[in-house]
């Protein structure tokens, strides 16, 4: 099986890794040396592109080498991408790696609230891919992620509003080409809650949800990190007619996880590879 492009790939370069001047440092080069080692053709370094101080957390909200990312008032701040290291990371590391398709990109948090903020910061023209990820929610004291949110609100509630503002964000931003990891808020579905989540009891609106990113004319990543049958089941017909491949990778090891079964998955509801391994697979 040639494997696909892995299309969402964090290094040292993401904010939420530590930076380039951590433990983290040199995570591309180690990321690309197994991408080679497990015969992975291609893959997208999609570095987090979010604005710092825009929401609030709780230190046990985040990994022991975050928390000190969380302030006295509790808004989260952080050094934003390093644009200019990035690409001279990239560069290099396609001239040690000659034999791996190395894509750039970006994943661009929330870009209908901070699309004029980013494009202060980056040129957004400048990458290969734009993923455009809904991390946070405003339930009433500003903005948060659905960790710290499902300890505040009902779990349903988090997830209602959590797919309720994808149609939102699809209209109000056109700057990111791929809506990934749809079922964001559910990884943080509480352990307490009553029964283990079951997306029929959200079908509508994820269905909803998924019409207006395929009426957009975007892709919808199938994210690697946990498989759900119904994703592209439920987004092939709703019209749904790309998808990408993600494993949404922080670490080396977690490189390309779960594709072979992802792969099987999106050729079952007719999803079919491009020219190029780094291509969207779409249907027909």
């Amino acid at each position: 099986m040639t494997l696909p492009a892995d299309s969402h790939v964090h290094s040292e370069w993401s904010w939420d890794t530590g930076g380039p001047h951590s433990e983290a440092a040199g995570r591309m080069r180690k990321t690309c040396a197994q991408a080679v080692r497990i015969g992975l053709p291609a893959l997208f370094f999609t570095e987090h592109l979010d604005i710092p101080g825009t929401w609030r957390a709780q230190p046990q909200d985040l990994l022991p080498h975050q928390r000190h990312y969380v302030q006295p008032d509790g808004r989260v701040e952080f050094a934003p991408l390093d644009v200019d290291g990035y690409f001279d990371s990239i560069d290099r590391m396609r001239h040690e790696f000659p034999e791996l398709r190395i894509l750039t990109g970006i994943e661009f948090g929330q870009p209908h609230l901070f699309e004029e903020q980013a494009r202060a910061l980056v040129d957004l023209n400048r990458f290969d891919r734009v993923n455009g990820s809904l991390h946070t929610l405003d339930l009433g004291g500003g903005r948060a992620e659905p960790s710290r949110l499902m300890h505040e609100h009902p779990a349903d509630e988090v997830m209602n509003a959590y797919l309720d503002e994808i149609p939102v964000m699809v209209a109000g931003s056109d700057a990111f080409d791929v809506f990934t990891h749809i079922d964001y808020a559910l990884r943080h579905w509480p352990a307490d809650a009553v029964g283990p989540f079951d997306p029929r009891a959200f079908e509508h609106r994820i269905r909803t949800a998924m019409r207006a990113i395929a009426e957009s004319g975007r892709a919808l990543e199938l994210n690697t990190r946990r498989l759900w049958s119904w994703v592209p089941q439920w987004w092939a017909e709703e019209g749904g007619q790309a998808v990408s491949f993600a494993s949404d990778a922080h670490t080396p090891d977690a490189l390309a996880r779960h594709f072979p079964e992802a792969v099987i998955l999106a050729e079952h509801f007719g999803f079919r590879p491009g020219a190029a391994p780094a291509d969207l697979w779409r249907r027909g």
